[in-house]
């Protein structure tokens, strides 16, 4: 026995299938093949392989003059320290010997006389210490012998003190002069008749020079001086000391 199932032309259209539409959207989403494409890719990579090994190389040259500033950094910081090692030991470091002068005589009282020749004075001195070290000199006591002619006429007292670095200290000293150890055969006499009297005075000063309280050395300043005596209006005038 057979069957024959029969459906009706009209319905027949719901059973279709959009059979070319479904085959154009295949064909849209499918790329041919070809060589030029695999040429592109080939192309595409070789380009960022090139981009890669630049960024590369550029980083390297960058970290070697970074390396490069470094060294010259260091280098000058080094010749910066030595020439500053080297003015500092020219400089601070370098202890001199400070220096002992007579800077003025004062007469307070004067008595001369030329038969039998003789004099008889008292004399206002004001000497200095001036020291030009980075550290301040520390002196003993000491004495400035007056001389006339090679022989002794008197001797003025200084006390010990402190000149403070790169400073001048004075100091006021008194001291009397007479004539009793002059030999009668000087030229004393001529002198006094002639109104003037030269006198000379030496000294040694004797200490230490401190620096930041760590170096210490031992210096002396001498002094050694011409004055002349205008007998007349008691002055001592051209006062020279080396």
């Amino acid at each position: 026995m057979e069957f024959i199932l029969r459906i009706p032309q009209s319905q027949l259209t719901l059973f279709e299938f959009p059979l070319e539409n479904s085959k154009s959207q295949h064909e849209e989403r499918t790329v041919p093949f070809s060589f030029d494409n695999i040429a592109m890719a080939g192309q595409s990579y070789e380009q960022r392989k090139t981009g890669t090994e630049s960024a590369a190389e550029a980083s390297k040259e960058l970290k070697r003059k970074k390396r490069m500033k470094l060294v010259v950094y260091a280098a000058a910081f080094a010749i910066f320290q030595t020439i500053v090692i080297l003015v500092f030991s020219l400089t601070v470091m370098r202890i001199k010997n400070p220096k002992f002068r007579l800077t003025s005589v004062t007469v307070e009282d004067l008595t001369a006389a030329p038969t039998p020749v003789s004099f008889n004075m008292k004399l206002s001195a004001q000497v200095a210490v001036k020291n030009t070290n980075f550290g301040h000199f520390k002196f003993d006591n000491t004495t400035i012998w007056f001389d006339y002619g090679g022989v002794g006429v008197g001797e003025a007292f200084v006390a010990r003190g402190r000149s403070k670095a790169r400073s001048t200290k004075k100091m006021n000293v008194t001291v009397e002069l007479n004539s009793n150890n002059i030999p009668n055969n000087s030229s004393l006499e001529n002198d006094i008749k002639a109104g003037f009297v030269a006198l000379t005075c030496h000294s040694k000063l004797s200490g230490k020079v401190q620096l930041m309280k760590l170096i210490k050395k031992k210096k002396s300043a001498e002094m050694s001086c011409a004055m002349l005596l205008n007998m007349e209006t008691r002055v001592v005038q051209d006062i020279n000391c080396q």
